[in-house]
């Protein structure tokens, strides 16, 4: 009976013993509070119903967690400022307009002159060799005055158009002292124009300065005169219907005389008969420029001046002599004060050596105008010159 007792005693410890054990075996969940040893909290179980998908980390070079690669945002990737367009484009650099350009002896041969009318204003004067008359024409978009000796008989006459030196425009009269040998002219048969250029009253002044930078704007007074002589003669019954447009005469003193000869460079057409240059200002526009900043007290000539060497050779005449085709008459007095005479000894020689056809005449101790005896002998050798062409 002992033995008994002590056998249910047995299995009774048996079952606590199993029991303890299923208890020590519970679902792991209970153990979803307990702390790992870093003092993090574990994840819910794999298994848990309520435990969301995990997302897989991979540690980066410096070991912090980031998203793997599944996980990442799609970027759009953006242009590197240094590629990026900018909403305007940038403009192409364009080049610098030269100022020189037009005055060059090329551009002013390339281009075109004349347009409208010679116009008379009222009869000045009559005498028993000619009439005189104020005249206007257009140049360039300014109106130009002037006066014409039309002599009173025969028709087709030769034209002589006279061209007066630099006068004060202030003092400037349109019958100045260049009138006198304009009268010689027309006692001699010739149909004179004698042109106010640009700047002297009543003509127009130049729009700007620079637009008559090296007197070119006085040249182009005389091309597109010469232009209206060849268009309006044919007119029978206009005011140049007695003029000869075949046998066109040109005469220049002092600063005329210079643009003479940058006309006769530019016009090297056959009725372009013949040329006086008297007391003439130089073809180099160095020397001429120097000299007027000189007069000027420094007023005028640093802008023609401050041309390039190259650019200022390709405006001075004189380095276009070949392309005269005109005869040349060329005088100056030996006691000129005002243009150096050597300019003109310059010009015969260059000239001569280059066979052109050209006379010169120096007057003993004559000043810049010629007047008395040098001016007798001065009258007499033009018109036997402009008689011969």
């Amino acid at each position: 009976m002992r033995h008994f007792r002590r056998f249910i005693l047995f299995i009774f410890l048996i079952l606590v013993l199993l029991s303890c054990r299923q208890e020590t075996e519970a679902d792991p969940v209970s153990l979803a509070g307990e702390m790992t040893p870093e003092g993090m909290a574990l994840s819910p179980a794999m298994d848990s119903p309520e435990a969301p998908t995990p997302t897989a980390v991979t540690p980066d070079a410096t070991g912090t967690a980031v998203p793997s690669p599944t996980s990442l945002p799609t970027i759009t990737p953006t242009p590197s400022p240094e590629t990026s367009e900018t909403a305007e484009s940038t403009p192409a650099p364009t080049d610098t307009p030269d100022p020189y350009t037009a005055y060059t002896i090329e551009s002013l041969a390339g281009r075109t002159y004349g347009g409208g009318a010679l116009e008379i204003v009222e009869r000045l004067e009559i005498n028993d060799s000619f009439s005189r008359y104020l005249i206007t024409y257009p140049s360039d978009g300014l109106t130009i005055y002037g006066f014409m000796n039309v002599p009173h008989e025969g028709s087709k006459f030769p034209v002589a158009i006279v061209l007066h030196g630099y006068i004060d425009p202030a003092a400037y009269e349109t019958l100045d002292y260049t009138s006198r040998y304009a009268d010689v002219l027309a006692e001699a048969g010739y149909f004179v124009i004698h042109p106010n250029l640009r700047g002297f009253p009543p003509s127009d002044e130049p729009f700007t300065e620079e637009s008559d930078a090296y007197r070119t704007g006085l040249a182009a007074d005389v091309m597109n005169l010469i232009a209206i002589i060849r268009e309006q003669s044919s007119d029978p019954e206009g005011p140049l219907r007695r003029a000869d447009p075949d046998a066109i005469h040109l005469w220049g003193h002092s600063m005329g005389g210079g643009v003479v000869l940058r006309v006769a460079i530019i016009l090297n057409e056959p009725y372009l008969r013949a040329a006086v240059l008297y007391g003439a200002m130089s073809g180099d526009e160095k020397l001429n420029y120097e000299k007027i900043l000189e007069w000027s007290g420094g007023g005028s000539g640093t802008f023609e001046l401050a041309a390039p060497p190259e650019t200022l050779a390709a405006i001075s005449p004189i380095n276009y002599l070949d392309r005269i085709t005109a005869p040349l008459s060329i005088h100056h007095g030996e006691g000129d004060e005002t243009v150096p005479p050597e300019w003109s000894a310059d010009l015969c020689a260059r000239l001569q050596a280059q066979g052109q056809e050209v006379e010169c005449f120096s007057y003993h101790a004559a000043p810049h105008t010629f007047y008395g005896d040098w001016e007798e002998l001065f009258n007499r050798r033009v018109i036997a010159f402009f008689d011969r062409y």
